[in-house]
């Protein structure tokens, strides 16, 4: 087996991601391996190409990818209910968006693939869709709906029904529909990385592991903290950090199963193996 070397670990630029990594800072994890941040397409890119060993990436392309990459147990992000960040801002209500023009926000996959799914699946509508930088004004001043991700979303969940437009929590909606909870992003190794290193990849693992509890025990704190920088006040943060589900456990698999059965029948990405997502194991 060769020498470990510092692995090349994602980091998502967006708060939803914020509680993986707080603790990470404080612990002195960030001494062991080289942090890259970017945006989420970039960095699922970045993973699938081997730019990266390990790290965040959509769960739309980890599907597409799965034969590359195993998932890190039980870190993830998600909901069980409303994300308040992965929204469909409209100007009608869903079900008369047939042949309507629908923006999607260039930063976004699963989320993109989700509205898709919703609006095709659950309300027999079929839109135009184009993609576009995530600027929500731009957005609707060209179309009549828009699918919008991260510290945009967070926003037009606030501002948007004051402007008189229809706010649809995708995370929700995905509840209503199925039952089950929502994973947007889950974190994997590369194969090639994880048979070759892995007392690396537990040890980054672990690190990821604890500096979500670290942050989840601390979370007015972290709020607070993040405020001074965020446009948005603390307890609006600590809300939304509340919401979020930083899991990957039965239920969250299950769910996860879902959503590749049905990205499977629209031709999104190949079939999970019956058996399910594969994980790392130490």
């Amino acid at each position: 087996m060769s020498a470990p070397r510092r692995p090349r670990v994602g980091h998502i630029q967006f708060l939803n991601c914020l509680p993986i990594y707080w603790g990470l800072m404080r612990s002195g994890a960030l001494l062991d391996f080289d942090l890259f941040k970017d945006t989420p397409d970039q960095l699922n890119a970045d993973l699938v190409e081997g730019r990266l060993d390990i790290g965040p990436i959509s769960n739309v392309e980890y599907l597409r990818h799965a034969d590359q990459l195993l998932l890190l147990p039980d870190v993830a992000v998600g909901s069980d209910g409303p994300v308040l960040s992965v929204n469909l801002v409209s100007t009608k209500p869903l079900d008369q968006l047939d042949g309507s023009r629908v923006a999607l926000g260039s930063t976004s996959r699963t989320g993109v693939l989700l509205a898709q799914m919703l609006l095709k699946q659950r309300y027999g509508v079929t839109p135009e869709y184009f993609r576009c930088p995530p600027d929500l004004t731009t957005m609707l001043l060209e179309a009549d709906a828009a699918v919008v991700i991260g510290d945009v979303a967070l926003r037009a969940m606030y501002e948007a029904p004051r402007r008189g437009l229809t706010v649809t929590d995708l995370g929700q909606a995905w509840r209503d529909w199925t039952g089950l909870p929502m994973v947007f992003a889950v974190w994997a190794v590369r194969r090639d990385f994880a048979a070759a290193h892995p007392g690396v990849v537990k040890d980054v693992h672990q690190a990821f592991l604890r500096s979500r509890d670290l942050c989840l025990s601390e979370l007015d704190e972290v709020a607070t903290a993040a405020a001074r920088w965020e446009p948005f006040d603390a307890a609006t943060l600590a809300g939304y950090f509340r919401t979020l589900d930083f899991s990957l456990a039965e239920r969250q698999v299950a769910g996860l199963v879902e959503f590749a059965r049905r990205a499977a029948e629209l031709g999104e990405a190949p079939a999970l193996p019956a058996t399910g997502p594969e994980f790392f194991t130490d």
